[in-house]
């Protein structure tokens, strides 16, 4: 805890604060693409969670929403949550002007949300592991393809698999639940709902029918 002002009840408090601020961007994004029912839909159930549970579905919205990011100025959500946090604006320039006090909350704040699922390999088959090492997939797939939806409502997606040659939709949800069976020639993602194109022979149909896998 080196450094200007650091000690665990600031770090608690600037850290529910910067939650605040991320949903805040996440409100954006959504109000710029999405649909006011959506907003709605995540507004809803973020804002009962503890901080500890919004930061754990935000980073996983992150990990499939990573256009969010590109452009976020890190800087300006700590200073905006050092700004909540302090009781005169003394206080809040002296925090400021600590290089070291900036830079602790940018790496913690990147290390909390900035945290994303991999795709691991063996023997030939691959899977896939959530940041904190936790199974999605067990490797048993010749292709994995992870939806990265720019949109959505916080809710779960399939990822596009093969097996035996035939593309098929699985759930990441540590249990290879098999969302549509492996007999297509080939799925795509589309940029908006329905969100996967389905190929069978010569004929091509559009689905995202998940609400008996939510």
């Amino acid at each position: 805890m080196d450094g200007l002002f650091r000690d665990e009840i600031e770090i608690t408090q600037i850290e529910k604060f910067f939650c605040n601020e991320m949903g805040r961007q996440i409100h954006r994004y959504i109000k710029a693409h999405g649909s006011m029912t959506m907003l709605e839909s995540v507004e809803k159930r973020l804002d009962v969670l503890p901080v500890p549970e919004r930061e754990h579905i935000m980073t996983r919205y992150i990990d499939r929403n990573r256009r969010l990011v590109e452009n976020m100025d890190w800087r300006m959500l700590v200073a905006r949550s050092m700004a909540n946090f302090c009781d005169s604006y003394d206080y809040f320039e002296q925090m400021m002007a600590d290089k070291d006090t900036m830079a602790f909350y940018v790496d913690r704040f990147k290390g909390i949300y900035l945290r994303f699922h991999k795709i691991v390999e063996q023997d030939g088959k691959y899977g896939m592991v959530e940041y904190d090492g936790r199974v999605l997939l067990h490797p048993q797939y010749d292709f994995l393809r992870t939806p990265y939806v720019y949109v959505d409502d916080l809710l779960s997606m399939p990822v596009i698999a093969e097996k035996n040659g035939k593309m098929g939709l699985v759930m990441p949800d540590g249990k290879d639940t098999v969302v549509l069976p492996f007999e297509y020639d080939d799925i795509s993602l589309r940029d908006e709902a329905p969100w996967f194109e389905l190929t069978k022979g010569n004929k091509t149909t559009l689905w995202d029918d998940l609400a008996p896998f939510i």
